[in-house]
């Protein structure tokens, strides 16, 4: 019998009591990385999550086509694929040549996983979208300018991306779901920080932020380009009209949106831009912000895409908002159920996750620990239909810091 069990280190450690393993027996809640592989010892990328297991099988699971076999697995929920690592081989190789999370994306079969680091958190945890299985990723490898230091993070495809300023110079971060692994790089083309971001399956833009230019100054710049997570690329976009920082972004009706953000002069944008890729323009879109509050230390405008409709948090007042495009307003929804006004929008997450809006932090209601508390909801453009927020109560049994640092959702 293969047992795995976790020590008092928080690792996953494995013993064989006979000489052909026949059952997996798990203990404990927490999720082993996905796709390491059982076979091997974890390098130091992997921060040894998990520790001398040596597999004894010998692909004595049932051979099918290796056609069959992708289209098998990638059907099986993704939080279960760590499981598939100590069954076979064979599968914990196929998992990691990425075949299967394209065939995912060609089926239409994806699912979102949101990845979130917490204060006085070490490690990124990644949730499966009901928030009832967890994995913590292992440590970022970086220098101690970059660990301490505000970060941005975004998706595309099956990579997590973390940029942020390390001693010298901006550096960029990226993990892959199939390996579990970081990897330095690739670097922008205009390296950058507090910039504007939004997804399009395995491709995602950014545009504004900050970037240090040769004399160590940071200068704001209206400069975009995409990344595409199947080939590890970046390329140069047609610039903003504007240049801006403390930007967020959005794609929606397959343009990128780029909205508010403070200009050179640091004066408050209340203009917006969308970008439309087939003909490589900007187009400016004057007062999207006409009716928001600003304050000194307030965070970028937290918008969220769901069904083709643009969401607001408006912190000043803790309430949700949507955008009206043909009138270029924003219609009161009703209130947030997290104290986003507290600290003017930061420690906040605000995130499409599917057909639903996820909001993360610390909540509104009376007699509330410091951890965080997750809500969802199905909402509707029109003002006058209830807005109905659930709160998932499970949460994995994860204890995490109520401020967020960082959040994004990935789609695979």
């Amino acid at each position: 019998m293969l047992t795995v069990r976790e020590d008092h280190t928080g690792r996953f450690r494995a013993s064989s009591s006979m000489s052909r393993p026949r059952k997996i027996r798990i203990h404990g809640y927490k999720i082993p990385d996905l796709n390491a592989d059982p076979c091997l010892e974890c390098d130091e990328e992997e921060t040894g999550e998990i520790v001398g297991l040596r597999s004894q099988d010998a692909d004595y699971v049932p051979q099918l086509a290796y056609e069959l076999e992708v289209e098998i697995l990638s059907r099986v929920p993704r939080f279960e694929y760590w499981k598939l690592n100590l069954l076979s081989k064979r599968f914990s190789r196929l998992l990691k040549s990425g075949k299967i999370f394209k065939v995912r994306r060609d089926r239409g079969v994806v699912e979102p996983s949101v990845f979130m680091l917490s204060n006085g958190d070490t490690r990124w945890t990644m949730f499966d979208k009901d928030f009832e299985n967890f994995q913590k990723v292992p440590e970022l490898p970086s220098d101690m300018c970059f660990f301490r230091g505000d970060k941005e993070s975004l998706c595309a495809g099956t990579h997590l991306i973390v940029t942020g300023k390390e001693e010298k110079s901006i550096a960029l971060w990226r993990y892959e779901v199939e390996t579990s692994k970081w990897f330095k790089g690739p670097a922008m083309i205009t390296p950058r920080i507090l910039f504007a971001s939004a997804t399009c399956r395995t491709v995602v833009f950014v545009a504004g932020g900050l970037n240090i230019d040769g004399d160590g100054c940071l200068e704001v710049v209206d400069k975009a380009e995409k990344y595409d997570s199947e080939t590890k690329t970046w390329t140069r976009l047609q610039g903003m009209h504007k240049r801006r920082k403390f930007c967020s972004g959005c794609y929606l009706r397959s343009k990128f949106y780029v909205i508010g953000g403070r200009d050179e002069r640091d004066q408050n944008l209340t203009c917006g831009e969308r970008y439309d890729e087939g003909t490589d323009t900007w187009e400016l879109i004057p007062d999207i912000l006409k009716d928001m509050s600003f304050s000194s230390a307030q965070s970028p405008p937290l918008i969220a895409v769901v069904n083709e409709d643009l969401y607001s948090l408006e912190t000043s007042a803790n309430e949700l908002r949507v955008y009206d495009t043909n009138a270029n307003v924003w219609k009161k929804l009703g209130d947030v159920p997290v104290r986003a006004k507290s600290n003017g929008g930061w420690g906040v997450a605000f995130k499409s996750l599917g057909d639903k809006l996820l909001v993360i932090g610390a909540s509104s209601g009376p007699s509330r620990t410091q951890t965080m508390s997750v809500y969802t909801c199905s909402p509707s453009a029109d003002p006058k239909e209830k807005l109905v927020w659930e709160e998932s109560k499970r949460c994995c049994g994860v204890r995490l810091s109520h401020f967020i640092l960082n959040c994004c959702v990935m789609i695979a």
